[in-house]
């Protein structure tokens, strides 16, 4: 049976403009850095990208070498639009990065022109399409002129491939030199994809005042601080969790005694707001509309009514936000 998008998506979901420019992200994007690589379910897989759409989630995060194996998430989701999402195509945006180690010997990995082009191109076969939304540099590299680097995000835009680029990863500094090449060159620099959270601010160090300047809209990965700011860590390391999985972005000596305690004083006041610590904490990240969207990952359908429920609840009073802050301290 053809899979049919709920009729009523687009009532469940408000859209935020991406900074100055004509882009739209709902607050809450599906990141597929797991859950969608080639040791993962594609049923499952592909039920967390259908209900996503279902509840207006159009935004769908993936990078060259997300899986595992590198690549393999985009192979995932390039079944998961032939299958299913292809007849709605001008109705999502699908963003990939290049940058980090993906191919064997030196062209296959940082930001010269050779890797940029060569793995926008390799991603494109792997997801089907003729072109994605967002073109990611994934990280600044120190190796290559900056102006190759976002030279290759351009050649990028005019010859078809992406509507729009960005950076991940990037300083104040070379944020605000990028948008300065980016700007010269005439092609839409729209957003900044950052690590962000309650345990992670270095977005506000600086960065936050650079992209309000050029008018740079952002997107924040790991809001949940990698499932630090849940429910699944508060007592235990649960068996089926990454910790617990060997997992090389969360190890069991990530989770600190002092982590864990400021995440229960957290869960105390996300319950007394009504809310999970996950639905505050994305609340939080989305607090005075500085950050457009929050990207999520997902290893359930359950979860992803979860995180969208957080929406529900987004205002904070300066007590709360002070009170935050002091736990954070």
């Amino acid at each position: 049976m053809n899979y049919l998008a709920d009729e009523q998506r687009y009532t469940k979901m408000a859209y935020h403009q991406t900074g100055k420019s004509g882009l739209k992200l709902p607050p809450i994007s599906l990141g597929l850095w797991h859950n969608f690589g080639g040791v993962d379910t594609f049923e499952s897989s592909r039920a967390l990208s259908r209900h996503a759409f279902d509840l207006g989630i159009t935004h769908f995060d993936l990078a060259n070498n997300y899986g595992p194996p590198a690549g393999s998430a985009e192979e995932t989701f390039g079944q998961i639009m032939k299958k299913d999402l292809h007849p709605y195509r001008d109705e999502l945006i699908i963003a990939t990065k290049a940058g980090y180690r993906m191919w064997d010997g030196p062209y296959g990995e940082r930001g010269s022109r050779k890797s940029m082009v060569a793995s926008l191109d390799q991603s494109l076969k792997r997801l089907d399409l003729d072109y994605v939304d967002i073109y990611y540099s994934h990280r600044f590299d120190a190796e290559t002129p900056l102006e190759e680097t976002m030279g290759a995000l351009d050649q990028a835009v005019r010859q078809g491939k992406a509507l729009y680029v960005g950076v991940s990863n990037y300083n104040a500094e070379q944020t605000e030199r990028a948008a300065s090449i980016l700007k010269s060159l005439g092609t839409p620099f729209v957003i900044h994809q950052v690590h962000y959270s309650m345990f992670e601010r270095k977005l506000e160090q600086g960065l936050q005042d650079v992209l309000a300047q050029e008018g740079i809209g952002s997107i924040a990965y790991s809001p949940l601080a990698r499932g630090l700011l849940t429910d699944r860590y508060l007592e235990n390391i649960p068996a089926d969790s990454r910790a617990a999985g060997g997992s090389v972005f969360l190890r069991p000596e990530d989770i600190t005694e002092e982590k864990i305690a400021k995440s229960r004083r957290l869960n105390v006041m996300a319950q007394e707001r009504g809310q999970s610590l996950a639905q505050m904490a994305l609340a939080w990240v989305l607090r005075k509309g500085h950050v457009t969207s929050a990207l999520i990952g997902a290893s359930k359908v359950q979860q992803l009514d979860d995180n969208v429920a957080a929406l529900n609840q987004l205002h904070f009073t300066e007590d709360e936000l002070a009170l935050i802050d002091q736990i954070l301290a």
